[in-house]
């Protein structure tokens, strides 16, 4: 009997909160001796993109470079598909993997099934059921949820809304969220080496004092959103001389500008760039609480012990506010005041949160992905465990 053949998985995302959440399932996959783990980035997101795949020690097998200045959505994924579409057909992979919600990820899951290639769809089942919020993250996971053929789920919530849309059971697997998987590689690093925070002082960092962490960059906030954003944080600061309110940054104009307009140039609000992964881990362990409109940290903090007011107006991870670690406050200035004075003033309601179970893992998610997709590439007709 010949040997087995190695089958190819083309992994492939474009954007920081992808490559960290799929570095790390990359990295398990190689383990695999059955694997011939293959890595395609689209630069979606560029300079940011780089950094994560320096902290994981991954060199891309192909880099599409997609992006262009101030390019639409429509132009984006348009040349997406086109190019990932001619990298596959190179390649000829036995399975894509894409994760989440990017137009990255929508237009290699299109591609793939464009040219009858199975593909996976790590944390597959978040949604809203509101086609704007977020934009345009919503419609691309439904949509990639029509293609795929493995449903990797983080949670049974995720799960349970594949069932509602007729995904057969046995073609998801519930398997916890990767990013608790690169968040604890995170720290066993830092307890190797603890890096600086470019732009805030040691002082702060070690000087005990209570840190507000914050980040914004949903589309769905711009203009209006940001604007009342930032009030909440300028009159929070002003009421609180003893806290310092640290924001990364996002680097899009629409938020940047905005954010400086506002808060430039107060005392104890520190504005620094986008920081590269460990950073950020570091700053995020650090801080008192986590004010923000992201995905990926309101199932990050929790681990760390964090809570979370996510400034949206619903999210596709309920779990989090079911369990009690994260809460809804809107891109709203009285909802974000309030939330934050709670956390800052009342000792009880900061405990509740901060010591709530997280409901997102045990960082064994890669894990179970890579034994699915063995079982997917063999025949199997039953990907859960």
């Amino acid at each position: 009997m010949g040997a087995r053949r190695m089958r190819r998985i083309a992994v492939i995302f474009g954007t920081r909160p992808e490559a960290i959440k799929l570095c790390p399932l990359v990295l398990a996959l190689r383990r695999l001796p059955e694997i011939e783990a293959h890595v395609c980035v689209t630069g979606q997101h560029r300079e940011m993109l780089d950094q994560v795949l320096r902290v994981f020690d991954i060199i891309p097998d192909a880099d599409l470079d997609l992006m262009r200045p101030d390019q639409t959505l429509a132009s984006l994924t348009a040349r997406a598909v086109e190019a990932v579409e001619a990298h596959l057909a190179r390649l000829a992979p036995d399975l894509v993997l894409v994760q989440g919600d990017t137009t990255s990820a929508f237009s290699s899951a299109l591609a793939a099934f464009y040219r009858r290639i199975p593909v996976g769809h790590v944390e597959a089942g978040l949604r809203t059921y509101d086609k704007f919020a977020p934009f345009p993250e919503e419609i691309n996971r439904a949509l990639i949820t029509r293609v795929a053929d493995a449903h990797f789920a983080s949670t049974t919530w995720a799960r349970d809304n594949l069932l509602r849309e007729a995904i057969p059971a046995e073609r998801i697997a519930v398997t916890g969220n990767t990013v608790i998987d690169a968040l604890l590689l995170a720290r066993e690093n830092l307890r190797v080496s603890c890096p600086e925070v470019p732009g805030v002082g040691a002082g702060i960092l070690d000087g005990g004092g209570r840190i507000v962490l914050i980040t914004g960059h949903r589309r769905e906030n711009f203009g209006a959103g940001f604007r009342a954003i930032c009030e909440a944080i300028a009159a929070l600061a002003a009421r609180n001389r003893d806290v310092s309110f640290i924001y990364p940054v996002h680097l899009n104009p629409n938020v940047r500008r905005p954010v400086f307009d506002r808060l430039g140039g107060l005392s104890n609000v520190l504005l620094i760039d986008p920081l590269e992964y460990l950073p950020f881990v570091a700053l995020m362990e650090r801080s008192t609480l986590v004010l923000t409109d992201s995905g990926g940290i309101q199932e990050e903090a929790p681990s760390l012990g964090k809570p979370v007011l996510v400034m949206r107006q619903t999210t596709e991870r309920p779990e989090g506010i079911e369990a009690g670690t994260a809460r809804l406050v809107g891109a709203d200035a009285g909802r974000i005041i309030e939330g934050v004075t709670s956390l800052l003033e009342d000792r009880e309601a900061y405990e509740r949160m901060a010591r709530a179970a997280n409901p997102y893992g045990d960082g064994r998610a890669c894990e179970r992905i890579g034994r699915a997709c063995l079982r997917l590439l063999a025949g199997e007709g039953d990907l859960s465990d």
